[in-house]
């Protein structure tokens, strides 16, 4: 099975970072392209066709396990969050303020959705079980995310108030992916035999958010303020990161006693991190940071390749596994 977003998306976001780093008046907040508006006006979209492709029958078939569930959100929600706040407590005090933020807004994101539920079934995992977790932990996250990087900007006495960042993220995510799922009776069967067009949307709005927000971070200076200090140190955090994650939720799932294809879905689902979230809900929260977007959203970019190369990795040693063994 063919992996999400892993050749022609990175080939991609790398081509958009280069010209943002040679010709960032293209794609910067209030340029030539308005790459600002256009992305408000594709995230809508996205949502709107995600919830409209979201198909209820599916939900329900994985709905039961609520073990799995516990185990993935506990781990998307609380685990993850509290091991960014632990490692931050070590060595933020190295880093750029923006990275430090950007890495504990990975820590916050939601799970992602396609990746973990073609990781799961490359894998011979529990499929619904995954579908359920991925798009639960989408809609907690739209009130969690944006709730717990309020509270570390508090902390840090600058941030806008929560409630005004959660009418943005209804306004944005939340409101058109209920207009699709009210519109699913007469999307549905089009988004479902479209698949790769209404992929290719996702992916599009995503690279323009990242050419947008490291265009305003050029444009600011923020790369050559730091050379590549952030991009070292985010590398060998999120690598870091990834790693102990992936033996964690392993190592739990056994002693939670999982079968197979519970253990899978709660590998797979509980220590993924969710671009295609993260990106859009990035704008929202910080717009543009005074050209710091880029540097926030780094951790998110780097983290959604890694994951995708070692997930793929272990997905085919499980899918190798002689049938009834772990």
């Amino acid at each position: 099975m063919r992996i999400p977003f892993l050749d022609g998306f990175l080939a991609s976001m790398l081509t958009a970072i280069v010209i943002a780093l040679f010709a960032p008046q293209l794609g910067a907040s209030g340029g030539l392209l308005h790459l600002d508006r256009v992305t408000m006006v594709g995230v809508a979209l996205v949502f709107l066709l995600s919830g409209a492709g979201l198909a209820p029958d599916k939900l329900k078939a994985g709905a039961a396990n609520w073990r799995l569930h516990l185990f993935v959100q506990l781990f998307t929600f609380a685990v993850f969050p509290l091991v960014g706040l632990a490692v931050l407590a070590l060595v933020g005090r190295w880093l750029p303020r923006e990275l430090a933020l950007g890495f504990f807004y990975l820590c916050a994101l939601p799970s992602t959705v396609s990746s973990s539920i073609a990781m799961t079934a490359m894998a011979r995992g529990n499929i619904a079980g995954a579908v359920f977790n991925a798009t639960l932990s989408s809609l907690i996250g739209m009130v969690l995310t944006p709730l717990y990087i309020s509270l570390w900007l508090q902390a840090a006495s600058q941030g806008a108030p929560l409630v005004d960042q959660l009418i943005k993220i209804g306004e944005q995510l939340l409101l058109p992916f209920i207009v699709g799922q009210l519109l699913r009776p007469w999307l549905g069967d089009w988004i479902a035999r479209h698949k790769p067009v209404t992929g290719k949307v996702d992916r599009g709005v995503i690279v323009l958010i990242v050419f947008n927000s490291f265009c305003d971070a050029t444009a600011a200076g923020v790369w050559t303020r730091y050379g590549a200090t952030p991009l070292l140190a985010t590398a060998a955090l999120t690598g870091g990161l990834l790693a102990f994650v992936l033996w964690l939720t392993h190592i739990v799932a056994k002693r939670f006693a999982f079968n197979t294809e519970d253990e899978i879905a709660a590998v797979f689902c509980g220590s993924k991190k969710s671009l295609a979230a993260g990106a859009p809900m990035a704008t929202l929260i910080f717009g543009s940071s005074g050209g710091a977007l880029g540097l926030i959203m780094l951790p998110i970019m780097i983290y959604h390749q890694l994951q995708l190369i070692v997930c793929s990795v272990i997905a085919r040693r499980y899918a190798n596994r002689p049938d009834g063994a772990l």
